[in-house]
């Protein structure tokens, strides 16, 4: 079966991806990450849209992890896209860079397009929230209540695969979130930047935020059975049906953590 590897022409590069994953290996195999779950995806051609939790601070191995797995299981020319933050897709000579990767800026406008498309999409919903969660909480699913992805599976009528990784925030820890410093920053506020977390590790000792060196850990990425909520478009409008949809995956993989946690300790 022939597969457009970038249907919207954001400008995703097959060859570029195969020619990097040795590099991005170095970084994924600090986490000794075991992802699974593959087969219960959707056939190559069929658009879905996973949701994952976020994890790993400043530097979050998220995507590459569940993409170096993802290329070598399902092969390079699927063209599945990632979502990722305005503020760092526009840093210099980044965003040129990530588009040969799959990376989209992170609107409903650009997610849908791929979807509409009949491409998968990846979106972490909690964000710096999420990927900054405290020691105490790191096996806690946090969206922080951002339903917009909910909104977008059912305004395209796609299947939403939950993404649990667990173990992977074992490698930063995190005192607080400091969301109460990042009201005295409104520099940040045009950046979408609503953390200013007070982190523990090295080389500083603590640090505000700017990347620490991840601590040794193991992780497992477990991809759900993808959840088929049956509504027609309208749904995206009906907030009942948005937040039960909602819990659903937030306890889902609330459920598959907890599963996941047992087997680390074990």
């Amino acid at each position: 079966m022939h597969v457009d590897p970038d249907p919207i022409g954001a400008g995703r590069d097959p060859e570029f991806l195969e020619r990097v994953t040795p590099l991005l290996d170095v970084y994924t195999k600090w986490y000794r990450p075991d992802v699974r779950g593959f087969e219960s995806l959707p056939a190559v051609g069929e658009p879905f849209l996973l949701a994952g939790n976020h994890n790993g601070g400043a530097t979050p191995p998220d995507l590459p992890i569940l993409l170096t797995a993802w290329w070598r299981e399902r092969g390079y020319e699927e063209p599945v896209y990632g979502l990722f933050h305005s503020f760092f897709l526009s840093l210099p000579g980044v965003g040129t860079v990530m588009s040969k990767t799959g990376a989209l800026d992170a609107n409903p406008v650009d997610a849908e397009r791929a979807l509409r498309a009949g491409a998968p999409v990846v979106v972490y919903p909690g964000g710096d929230h999420e990927a900054f969660r405290p020691w105490s909480a790191r096996d806690t699913i946090d969206f922080a209540g951002r339903k917009g992805f909910v909104r977008l599976a059912l305004r395209t009528g796609v299947p939403i695969v939950p993404v649990t990784a667990c173990g992977v925030q074992d490698s930063i820890m995190v005192l607080s979130r400091g969301e109460s410093l990042v009201r005295w920053m409104p520099w940040l506020k045009p950046m979408r930047v609503k953390v200013m977390p007070i982190v523990l590790g090295a080389p500083t000792g603590l640090s505000l935020g700017w990347p620490t060196v991840p601590m040794p850990t193991r992780s497992i990425v477990q991809l759900g059975e993808p959840i088929d909520h049956g509504y027609g478009p309208d749904a995206a409008d009906d907030d009942g049906v948005v937040d039960n949809l909602y819990e659903k995956v937030v306890s889902t993989m609330q459920a598959t953590m907890a599963s996941l946690r047992r087997e680390l300790r074990g």
